[in-house]
């Protein structure tokens, strides 16, 4: 694997770098600008980046999970609130069954996950509803999961309405929990997924939550060393005692750690099989969930009395990291996965 950024990703990653620098909540006061929030959500439809896993010539992704990962990053570190994961990974999910792209101008699709958010919904066999929780759901009006199918070959792929969704832990994502919702087939899903299927959609799906983790993690370490660069303590700022520095040095370094992982697991997602690309992305997944909170809540220790405040920023990073922490397992989950995979023991069974 070569871990180097091509010119054109560089390209890609600055964009993205700019479009959060400018539109990005910079404030919890912003959370509430609704016109700034639009703005956002419209800039990033018009950039394609909601597709980039739409099926180009010979159905594979029009980009691949590197540079997927690359946005998704850019956007945690800004803490962006506009839907990108949900639709993504909805965009992904429809590539895989053959059914065609959402129609230009259309709602965000998201997926609909299990209760706890561990992985994909499914219907039983018969079941002609679905329960479960609809994530990044701003805006959306359906969200996709599975239905078993009924010989036991696979599944298929189907929708179930959203009516929006409302803030919950995370501030930035709204989720919409979702109670014997009604199923309906995607129009022009040509193929059923198979295990393989959705362990390679998992993968993926992993992966682009350690990229918004790592992306997280930044928005935090910079939060936390612009305001010990500016704050005074018995006259000198707070930066220059050893004890913060050690403080922020060690959340850099846990960042960075993360950034290694998650850009091998965006790597696998494209490169090795299903299988081992699950078990990269579970890795990475326990590696970044673990150290987005102890980086999260260095940010928030740093802050000192403020940062335990409503109005301090340090908080929507730490609620951002955990949601993105409990999409498709926390720490405990995929450790599981990883032993399950590894044959070292372990009843998990995965993510269906």
């Amino acid at each position: 694997m070569d871990v180097r950024l091509s010119p054109e990703q560089r390209a890609l990653r600055e964009a993205a770098a700019r479009l959060v620098d400018d539109l990005a909540p910079k404030t919890v006061a912003e959370l509430d600008d609704t016109a700034r929030a639009a703005k956002l959500d419209t800039a990033l439809a018009g950039s394609g980046w909601r597709e980039l896993r739409a099926p180009a010539d010979g159905g594979r992704p029009l980009a691949s999970a590197v540079e997927t990962a690359i946005v998704a990053e850019e956007l945690g570190r800004g803490a962006a609130d506009a839907a990108f994961l949900g639709p993504t990974l909805a965009a992904d999910l429809r590539r895989r069954a053959g059914a065609p792209d959402a129609a230009p101008g259309a709602a965000p699709e998201t997926v609909l996950l299990r209760p706890d958010l561990s992985g994909l919904a499914v219907a039983e066999d018969g079941d002609t509803r679905c329960s479960g929780v609809a994530v990044d759901a701003q805006g959306a009006t359906s969200a996709l999961a599975l239905a078993r199918a009924g010989d036991g070959d696979g599944y298929d792929l189907v929708a179930v309405p959203v009516a929006g969704g409302a803030p919950g832990r995370d501030l930035t994502r709204p989720i919409a929990a979702l109670d014997a919702a009604p199923l309906a087939p995607p129009p022009g899903a040509r193929r059923r997924l198979g295990p393989a299927d959705i362990d390679a959609w998992s993968a993926l799906a992993l992966a682009l939550t350690c990229a918004d983790l790592v992306g997280t993690m930044r928005g935090a370490v910079r939060l936390a060393c612009s305001y010990a660069a500016v704050r005074q303590q018995y006259g000198v700022t707070i930066g220059a005692f050893q004890s913060v520095q050690h403080m922020l040095a060690d959340a850099f370094v846990s960042a960075e750690g993360s950034t290694s992982i998650a850009l091998h697991a965006a790597w696998a997602a494209d490169t090795l099989p299903a299988a081992e690309a699950l078990d990269a992305a579970a890795v990475a997944k326990a590696y970044c969930a673990r150290a987005a909170r102890a980086v999260c809540e260095t940010a928030v220790q740093v802050h000192g009395g403020i940062g335990n405040t409503w109005e301090c920023f340090a908080h929507v990073h730490l609620r951002r990291a955990f949601l993105s922490t409990q999409v498709l397992g926390d720490v405990g989950t995929n450790l599981e996965r990883v032993v399950a995979h590894r044959g070292l023991g372990g009843v998990h069974d995965g993510l269906r």
